[in-house]
């Protein structure tokens, strides 16, 4: 093996324990029927760079799908592999660098292939070799998502990402960990603004986003910023790579991005609309939102729905809240903007959803067609309540029964590590069986459902309950930005949050099988 196999990771500090939806294959239908395609009943898929293996794992937990990855970080493998027991076993997870992983004969040919932020993250050659194992590994009709930071938004950010390498990759930091070199980077180019160089004067902006960085996880930032290989791609040399390999762009695998209303100004819109090459019009897109990271499915051999299967596959597409009703803003950021969503469309979708059952599109719109809403008003709103995580699609009957008894098993592990503690306590994620994906749950709201578990009987032994194992880890509750340091106080507010989890958030919690 080469002994340079990492090539320029960071591998000394963990990945963060994120949950990311997009790469829930249970997603692909309303996003490509909403673009007029086909999509694949996805049975076998596989993540590449897994992490710290959060999503893999509910996702093969929560469905029927048969999931296989790789991550080279023995004490991530190690973790992802705890969690696929604890649910019954149903990922195989391989620690591996992709040199190893992709030159596998055993591996199934597979309908969805899929990768968070890895492709901005790694080698020229580890691309290479994710690109070959795509073109042979990829079903015909067959699904490639990949994250990635892209161009325009990162071209300002760009040099100081560069200067803040150099500084963390300086002879004097030998001996220091990533988070120490990452903290001194910091102080570096804050030092650097102080001075007022021109490149902070063309570029004023800058200093807002250097400040947003330094509030950040320093395990996100060792593998968002310091990474050696870090580079951003425009969307038209990831389009040539791709088609190279036999794949299509089929649609963005962020559901904000479907209403163009709600993106992009009327000038934007017509100018766009004059582009007749789909990737070049992508690319202006990029320009008018000032993207920074892309979210996109590729797929091999698409085929577009004719227009009577069109509006049947929309019609029949059922959808679920993730939230209350009444905890679901008004206000959506986008890419480029906030936008305010008009009340008159969204009040009686969301008010046809509020009983926190599965509804399909069709029959919301048949209720609120009364209200001079049509299908496609309908699939537009429910796109951005998907696209904001309001919401979710719900899986085929029969996936929802396979999913159960997974996400049960999974969801009582991850549950008892928040009673726990440590790194691994930090997961904020729960699997259901209803979206075949994961609904957010923080650590204490998890605590109040242990101590439903475990039978405890009164607010208050259920508040006693849940102090008992965050003090017992010398922790304590913040409010309002500050840390509550008497224990009165952080009862009252346990107290709070446990009023408001009971009437808010359990009742969707248990609607959506997670509990």
């Amino acid at each position: 093996m080469n002994t340079n196999w990492t090539d320029g990771y960071v591998t000394d500090i963990g990945y963060t324990h994120g949950y990311y939806p997009q790469l829930n294959p249970a997603r692909l239908q309303l996003a490509f029927a909403a673009a007029g395609l086909d999509s694949p009943l996805v049975r076998t898929a596989c993540e590449l760079g897994f992490g710290q293996g959060l999503s893999v794992n509910i996702h093969a937990a929560a469905s029927p799908v048969a999931w296989y990855g790789n991550d080279f970080n023995a004490q991530q493998v190690a973790n992802a592999r705890a969690l696929s027991a604890a649910a019954g076993g149903h990922a195989q997870l391989q620690q591996a660098s992709f040199a190893e992983f992709c030159v596998r004969d055993d591996l199934p040919q597979f309908d969805f292939i899929a990768m968070h932020g890895i492709w901005s993250w790694v080698s020229v050659e580890n691309r290479h070799i994710i690109r070959d194992f795509v073109d042979r590994h990829l079903k015909i009709g067959g699904v490639l998502y990949v994250s990635y930071n892209t161009q325009p938004g990162w071209a300002a950010f760009m040099p100081l990402r560069d200067l803040l390498l150099r500084h963390f990759d300086m002879p004097s930091n030998e001996g220091r960990g990533s988070a120490e070199r990452i903290d001194a980077a910091l102080a570096f180019a804050d030092g650097l603004f102080a001075a007022n160089p021109v490149y902070a004067q063309a570029n004023p902006f800058m200093a807002e986003r250097l400040e947003l960085v330094k509030k950040q996880s320093r395990h996100y930032l060792a593998h968002e910023y310091f990474n050696r290989n870090w580079h951003a791609e425009s969307f038209a040399d990831m389009a040539d790579i791709w088609s190279g390999a036999g794949l299509e762009f089929a649609c963005s695998a962020d559901f904000r991005d479907y209403l163009d209303m709600a993106n992009l100004t009327p000038e934007q819109r017509a100018f766009s609309a004059g582009i007749g090459d789909p990737h070049l019009r992508q690319s202006v897109r990029d320009f008018m939102v000032n993207q920074q990271f892309r979210r996109d499915y590729w797929v091999r051999g698409a085929q577009r729905l004719d227009p009577a299967m069109h509006q049947a596959t929309l019609a029949q597409q059922r959808v679920v809240l993730l939230n209350h009703p009444d905890k679901i803003p008004m206000m959506l950021k986008t890419v480029a903007t906030e936008i305010t969503l008009n009340p008159h469309i969204y009040g009686p979708i969301i008010e046809e959803l509020s009983d926190m059952q599965p509804h399909s599109l069709g029959a919301i719109t048949g209720v609120v067609g009364s209200r001079n809403l049509g299908l496609q008003q309908v699939v537009d709103a429910v796109m951005m309540l998907i696209g904001a995580g309001n919401a979710a699609p719900v899986q085929l009957d029969a996936d929802i029964v396979h999913g159960c008894a997974g996400s049960a098993a999974l969801n009582r592990h991850l549950i008892a590590q928040a009673a726990r503690g440590g790194a691994d306590g930090d997961v904020e994620h729960l699997a259901s069986p209803l979206t075949g994906g994961g609904v957010p749950a923080d650590r204490i709201q998890q605590l109040f459902m242990l101590a439903v578990l475990e039978e405890q009987q009164t607010p208050d032994a259920i508040i006693a309950f849940a102090w008992r194992h965050i003090s017992a880890q010398g922790k304590k509750l913040v409010r309002d930005g500050v840390r509550l340091e008497d224990e009165q106080d952080n009862l009252d507010e346990l107290s709070l949050q446990a009023q408001r989890f009971f009437v808010e958030r359990l009742p969707v919690l248990q609607a959506l099988q997670v509990i």
